[in-house]
């Protein structure tokens, strides 16, 4: 069963159990992946809809830091909850390890030895998170590349 068969299967699930919180955020889940179909002219294929899924994941993570700031627990929350019925149909995250480890060995390939090397480091290093096939985020991998370079 495809990614994109899993979350109608479950959307209709939610509408029969009368789950508001997650009929909507599969709702929204559903419409961003027919919209990307339709922009795309063609069904997604399970690793266009992970993107897909993990762009939701980030604009709910920063819209929950906007909501916290704002000081508005329950947005926030509300946010938080939708984040984590997404990251149920993603992959595991790499571990800081794994990071740590891309990284080093990154570094090494390309001979990058200060931040101008950046953009080299983090091209190999990101190549080499994703083929583990696990989800990768930008941001942790883009940390660690500058604290290797500039420590």
């Amino acid at each position: 069963m495809t990614l994109v068969e899993r979350i109608t299967r479950d959307l209709t699930a939610a509408m029969k159990a009368k789950d508001a919180a997650g009929t909507s955020t599969l709702r929204m889940a559903k419409a961003a992946i027919m919209n990307k179909e339709i922009e795309k002219k063609g069904a997604l294929d399970d690793g266009e809809a992970v993107k897909l899924l993990q762009g939701l994941v980030k604009q709910r993570e920063d819209a929950a830091e906007q909501y916290a700031k704002a000081s508005r627990p329950e947005l926030a929350q509300k946010e938080q909850a939708e984040i984590a019925l997404l990251k149920a149909y993603l992959p595991a995250e790499v571990t800081d390890a794994e990071i740590a480890a891309a990284v080093e060995q990154a570094v090494a390939e390309t001979g990058a030895s200060s931040p101008k090397d950046m953009g080299k480091a983090m091209k190999a290093a990101l190549a080499a998170l994703a083929a583990s096939g696990k989800a990768v985020d930008g941001r942790r991998v883009s940390e660690a590349v500058k604290k290797k370079l500039s420590g």
